[in-house]
């Protein structure tokens, strides 16, 4: 299994972020997960990144020329994709994945994986997405959804393709269990 991590470019103002990313690319080195994420050295990318392969695993990154170009590149990954553009890494992602993880981060982290959630959601891929809820991190987040599907913006059968995991066995239990949703616009 390849899962896609979307986390922050920093580290965030508490440890405990930090130690979490550890413990999954923990689990997913010693669980033969391999990761794939934006390539990065930095912040919670590079923790996750440095542990997966502490403990054995495989690591693929995908950057954008730009990005390389700014000494952000991981120099010690499984393989290194770099791309014209974020629109390439992202289907890059996509396309090497099998599911779809968002760690606490920033404005980048849930676009992409706003963008994941949308593609399963119209029948694009069948793949996992998941939020990693460390802390209730994305409670805030939660709390909007269930805002707008009350609006009747969002139906909750695509509310409910959301895997919310505070765990390395939940977040792995919920893909392997996952089932997608009906298409939607069929």
């Amino acid at each position: 299994m390849k899962i896609a991590v979307y986390c922050g470019s920093r580290s965030g103002n508490d440890s405990l972020y930090a130690d979490k990313a550890r413990e999954l690319g923990r689990f997913f080195g010693a669980n033969g997960i391999d990761l794939v994420f934006g390539g990065g050295h930095v912040g919670l990318m590079g923790i996750v990144a440095d542990s997966v392969l502490a403990n054995g695993g495989k690591v693929y990154g995908v950057i954008p020329e730009h990005l390389r170009d700014r000494e952000l590149a991981h120099s010690g990954l499984t393989e290194l994709f770099v791309v014209k553009d974020m629109h390439e890494r992202k289907a890059r992602m996509a396309e090497l994945a099998d599911g779809f993880v968002a760690l606490p981060g920033g404005i980048g982290t849930l676009e992409e994986i706003f963008e994941a959630w949308t593609w399963g959601q119209l029948g694009f891929h069948h793949k996992p997405c998941a939020l990693y809820n460390i802390d209730g991190f994305y409670e805030p987040l939660l709390t909007m959804v269930r805002t707008m599907e009350a609006a009747g913006f969002v139906k909750q059968e695509y509310i409910d393709m959301l895997v919310l995991a505070e765990t390395p066995e939940d977040l792995v239990n919920g893909f392997r269990t996952y089932v997608p949703p009906h298409e939607k616009w069929t």
